[in-house]
């Protein structure tokens, strides 16, 4: 049998393990980050990080939150802080918060990327109700990102028709995928366009795409013209994607794909004509003979 003093010194644990599990400012199961593991970067654009999260107290205002990222290794080093004289001098100037901390929001946004901008980047949350140093407070070391560093651009994606035809309405459309929600890149043709239509959508996590449709009516001195859809991304980087305009001349239902072609083909539509005409007044000038020498022993048949 335990002394009962032993019992006494056990109820007394498990009411202070209760006490602190109540009182203390962070619950781990609560503190949640959801942030892309990797993302691609373009070296002198930007590039905007998706963040959100959640943690166990009722719905604060931004106002008494706190924002912060930081490298995973030193976790000491700031990338971006409200405060920019805490901020590392590689990084002031340079990120901000895209997202609103009262709605979840931790969104960063680097500018001018750098090719040794790779991180890996980790996010902390401060619940700040005041201005003064707090507990409660947890950083993210479990989901941090990535930044993969291109230095070229990527290539526009170009989706068509094979060939286009005079007189009617032809489409072609231009797509080009980047990572910075907040400066969409250009698309310009090389032509004018009869309607060119924009568009912008996410495809998944920190990855969007641009669009660009231009619709024309095609004449026959577009015939192998070279059009050229040109992307300009956020710090000037350009990438660009042609192709060759096939157009094809619809004259009386027939096909024709060029002018040595038409020529040949009219010309044995001639020959046919006149071998038809030919041949009727052959025809004819057999019946008349036959007319006026019905006793002839010789006979021309066709």
């Amino acid at each position: 049998m335990l002394p009962s003093n032993l019992h006494d010194w056990c109820g007394m644990k498990m009411i202070c393990l209760l006490l602190a599990a109540i009182c203390s400012p962070v619950f781990t199961e609560d503190w949640k980050a959801n942030v892309v593991k990797e993302l691609d970067a373009l070296v002198t654009s930007c590039v905007a990080i998706p963040c959100s999260f959640t943690y166990p107290k009722d719905n604060l205002p931004s106002s008494k939150l706190r924002g912060i990222w930081h490298l995973s290794d030193p976790p000491t080093s700031l990338v971006y802080h409200e405060d920019q004289t805490r901020v590392l001098d590689n990084f002031k100037g340079r990120t901000h918060l895209l997202g609103t901390l009262g709605q979840n929001n931790c969104t960063l946004e680097m500018a001018k990327v750098k090719d040794h901008d790779s991180g890996p980047f980790c996010f902390q949350i401060e619940l700040a109700k005041t201005n003064e140093p707090t507990r409660d407070k947890f950083s993210f070391v479990e989901d941090c990102v990535t930044l993969k560093m291109l230095h070229e651009p990527p290539t526009p994606t170009l989706t068509k028709p094979d060939t286009a035809t005079v007189g009617r309405s032809y489409t072609v459309t231009c797509s080009v995928k980047h990572t910075c929600s907040s400066h969409q890149p250009t698309l310009t043709w090389s032509r004018s366009t009869d309607v060119d239509v924009k568009s912008y959508r996410e495809i998944h996590s920190g990855n969007w795409e641009v669009q660009s449709i231009l619709t024309f009516t095609p004449e026959e001195k577009d015939d192998h013209e070279d059009i050229t859809c040109t992307a300009t991304f956020n710090g000037m980087k350009t990438s660009t994607a042609k192709f060759t305009l096939y157009v094809k001349l619809y004259i009386l239902d027939i096909v024709y794909f060029g002018p040595v072609q038409h020529i040949g083909r009219m010309i044995l539509i001639s020959i046919l004509f006149v071998c038809i005409f030919m041949l009727k007044k052959y025809n004819m000038w057999n019946r008349n003979s036959l007319i006026l020498f019905p006793s002839s022993s010789w006979r021309v048949t066709w």
